[in-house]
């Protein structure tokens, strides 16, 4: 079985208080000790020992990020949780600073990471409706994916050494939310993506 770390990175406003957000970690949470993996779950928002964090980074097998896209990225406070402990990580917990040596300073930036082995799923919630995506003929992301969008928290992920795993969206959540679909589109993709992990670890 595996060790699972979540992360609850919603940032709760009035308008937008993260109930899918917080119900989709809930839902990946008992999703994951039914199938008897060892799960660890964090909500952003509430608040975090910064060291903890880094130690459930090295504790796990995989980390799945959970959040809204708030302009673009990440909430500001998932992004201060980045911060403050991928931070202390680099310093030789979780990557040898930047990858680079003495012997060699131009080669090999943000290849030091020491979490080789271990995976991470993003799993994110938009405003966006899916159909923005992958479209050429749509002004706005011109063609890019969701995953392109996300470049930088999958670059986060690679300095450390994680690997991916499929990412998971949760589109046109504001203007015209279908929930019920959506939750049975997260437990199909859950399956799919967890039990191929299993099968390759097997």
């Amino acid at each position: 079985m595996s060790k699972i770390h979540i992360l609850n990175g919603a940032q709760p406003y009035e308008f937008a208080p993260g109930k899918l957000n917080e119900t989709l970690a809930a839902r990946a949470k008992a999703t994951f000790e039914a199938q008897g993996h060892e799960v660890r779950l964090t909500t952003v928002a509430a608040g975090y020992e910064v060291q903890d964090e880094v130690d459930h980074h090295l504790w796990a097998d995989i980390v799945l990020l959970q959040f809204p896209v708030n302009w673009m990225g990440v909430p500001w406070s998932f992004k201060k949780y980045m911060d403050e402990v991928y931070t202390v990580g680099i310093g030789g917990q979780l990557s040898n600073g930047d990858g680079r040596s003495a012997a060699a300073p131009k080669a090999n930036y943000g290849m030091g990471g020491k979490l080789a082995g271990k995976h991470y799923m993003i799993s994110a919630t938009l405003n966006a409706p899916a159909e923005a995506f992958d479209d050429p003929a749509e002004p706005f992301f011109e063609g890019m994916s969701l995953d392109d969008l996300l470049r930088p928290v999958h670059l986060n992920a690679k300095f450390f050494g994680m690997t991916p795993l499929p990412t998971f969206g949760a589109f046109d959540v504001m203007k015209n939310p279908d929930v019920v679909t959506d939750l049975a589109r997260f437990d199909a993709h859950l399956a799919m993506t967890f039990g191929e992990l299993t099968n390759e670890a097997a």
